[in-house]
């Protein structure tokens, strides 16, 4: 799901090798920087900076705010974050999924006649993670109190202009919503009028969830009065949350409507610090999640695109586009089919996955020549000195499996998709590939730095009772047959594998960027050709959040969809921006590539830049959507 364009302001700064102007102009600052996918939600961020709030006490108010005004997500879905801790000079990983409910049995969905467990509904939900995340977070590495955190929140739910882009979205919805009576009462003010949602910029009041958000901060308040540190007291919150009064309305809420969610489920499941995943490219540490995200897949990739000399290419020409496709399709077979849970067995083979020495075979498989359709995954095994147990799986699936030659197929070129009923089945491709949520970036000058891609109970939503908070849709991500990928077969306790992927970058042991973008399975695409454009092709990071990508679509949806064919990879698939020269266009046509355009080939990036010659932010917010920035 794409954000529609809400802001346009012309810069005149000019910076980069291509002397181009700038739809948005760069955000400076140099005390804080706070940007996230709603103006509102960014100024709820500037609220507490301006309070003397740190990067995380500012980072947890805009993921609250961005959460009460279903900014793509809820209440009730999951956080993802990475955090630069200025103190220890490390950063920290914020694992806040959540996980497969009591009953979530692959063969429970297949009796159900399900491929994939469904989009939207009870039976898509895992268990609520963002309120755990924000609590852990503000407990372990914030300043204020969760009262001082959500008081924006509370007052957006108390009442907010509503904006139309979410406004016509519970319109669109609303025939899904009238399934479920709790989303109803919330999304649907104008019941049995011609438009039963608000109109945007009418006053929209959430009564059950400033309720539930009243009940937190009420917990916090009295542990407080008791003698409690400000941690415990914040975890007093979080305990009524998960094992209170607000987890018994919402399981109660849920197994009405059908879902499975249990009052042991929410009170077994916990949010984990872990230590993030990282590789070094020209001297710049890169960090993502691990492999219960795809962020190892971007990482994967700046191994591979390190044999290549990219800036020699030129930005977009035909050869640096085809590597980089090629690279892509290479990381996502992998993803497909290696990443999962990492809590779970089997153990994914991760140190294999992201071994140079595997990415320096990789990329020696590449053909220069044409795209190969049938690229699959590699076997990583042998470089963690041990033998692919799944081997079998592979071949019976058509890879090609054979780890010591690197000679590749020559392929037939494809053509310009200009067929309609083509392109009606590629827009319902499309719209599963961006689904969006939003994204969180904040900077103090103290050092810290604060990195989210939160999402989860998006709208079409279904509530959870008289909590007011939607349930989490991120069931979906999971599989139900093994050979898909046997590292992601949805069972209780689990978490699925997700499209959310954070990052962090350092240089010189020091902040570099900070950057996330919402947009399911394109979000590392998009991120991967953010860093580049800075570090290969010199842009700002204004430039390099507006700048043109391209989408690979040869790859497995982890989104949306009832049939494996919903899903199946679109092999030479490539989206490319309307201004691609008719030069690249005929060359990567020639080369084996199907070709779509857009205006937009991006989510909206978020990023901050780190000047560390003015010790000043440097702050981007993509030209695509509503997201915004303040700096100060």
């Amino acid at each position: 799901m794409r954000k529609l364009f809400l802001l346009l302001l012309i810069s005149n700064y000019s910076f980069s090798l291509f002397s181009q102007q700038t739809q948005k102009p760069v955000l400076h600052g140099k005390n804080w920087m706070a940007i996230t996918g709603k103006p509102l939600a960014a100024t709820a961020g500037s609220m507490i900076f301006q309070k003397g709030g740190n990067a995380v006490d500012a980072a947890c108010a805009m993921l609250g705010a961005t959460c009460t005004m279903w900014d793509v997500l809820s209440w009730g879905g999951e956080t993802q974050a990475l955090i630069y801790n200025p103190k220890s000079g490390k950063v920290i990983g914020i694992n806040a999924l959540g996980v497969a409910p009591t009953g979530a049995t692959a063969e429970y969905y297949k009796s159900k006649g399900y491929n994939f467990p469904p989009e939207y509904g009870p039976l898509a939900a895992v268990t609520p993670g963002t309120v755990g995340g924000l609590c852990l977070m503000l407990a372990n590495y914030g300043t204020m109190s969760l009262k001082e955190v959500l008081a924006p929140s509370m007052q957006l739910a108390a009442g907010y202009a509503i904006d139309a882009q979410t406004a016509n979205s519970m319109e669109r919805g609303k025939q899904m919503i009238k399934q479920w009576p709790y989303s109803k009462k919330v999304f649907l003010p104008h019941a049995g009028e011609k438009r039963e949602a608000p109109e945007g910029g009418e006053i929209f009041v959430q009564k059950e969830l400033l309720e539930t958000l009243t009940k937190m901060v009420e917990a916090e308040q009295q542990a407080l009065k008791k003698g409690k540190s400000r941690k415990e007291a914040i975890m007093a919150a979080y305990d009524r949350f998960y094992k209170g009064d607000i987890a018994q309305e919402f399981v109660r809420g849920c197994q009405e409507q059908g879902g499975l969610i249990t009052m042991q489920d929410l009170a077994n499941w916990k949010p984990i610090e872990e230590e993030p995943m990282h590789v070094n490219y020209k001297g710049i540490e890169v960090y993502k999640l691990s492999q219960w995200t795809q962020g190892p897949m971007l990482l994967q990739s700046l191994n591979i695109l390190e044999n290549f000399d990219l800036k020699s290419m030129g930005y977009n020409s035909t050869r640096y586009i085809h590597t980089l496709y090629q690279t892509m399709n290479m990381t996502f077979a992998d993803r497909d089919f290696y990443y999962g849970d990492p809590y779970f067995a089997p153990a994914e083979p991760i140190q294999g996955l992201l071994s140079k020495e595997y990415a320096k075979f990789r990329a020696k498989q590449i053909s220069m020549e044409r795209n190969d359709p049938l690229t699959g995954p590699g076997d990583p095994y042998p470089y963690e000195g041990k033998t692919n147990p799944y081997m079998d799986v592979l071949k019976k699936r058509g890879f090609n499996m054979d780890t010591t030659s690197t000679q590749r197929r020559n392929f037939a070129p494809a053509h310009d998709v200009r067929n309609e009923a083509v392109a009606a089945v590629d827009a319902d491709y499309m719209d599963r590939l961006w689904r969006g949520t939003t994204s969180v970036e904040a900077a103090d000058a103290e050092g810290w730095v604060v990195s989210i891609t939160p999402s989860g109970g998006w709208l079409p939503a279904c509530i959870a009772g008289n909590t007011g908070v939607g349930m989490s849709q991120r069931g979906q991500s999971f599989v139900l047959d093994a050979t898909l990928n046997p590292f992601n077969v949805i069972e209780p306790g689990k978490r699925p594998r997700v499209t959310l992927t954070p990052t962090l970058a350092l240089k010189d042991g020091k902040p570099f960027l900070s950057f996330a973008v919402q947009g399911g399975d394109t979000q590392d695409q998009n991120l991967l050709q953010f860093f580049l454009n800075i570090v290969e092709f010199g842009m700002n990071v204004q430039e390099a959040c507006e700048a043109a990508n391209i989408n690979t679509n040869q790859l497995w949806l982890s989104l949306g969809g009832s049939k494996v064919d919903d899903r199946k990879p679109r092999p030479g698939s490539l989206l490319l921006h309307d201004n691609t020269s008719e030069w690249v266009r005929k060359e990567l046509r020639q080369m084996g590539y199907t070709l779509t355009f857009d205006d937009r080939t991006s989510g909206p990036i978020n990023a901050i830049y780190f000047d560390w010659k003015h010790k000043t932010f440097w702050g981007g917010s993509s030209n695509h959507g509503e997201d915004y920035g303040i700096g100060w």
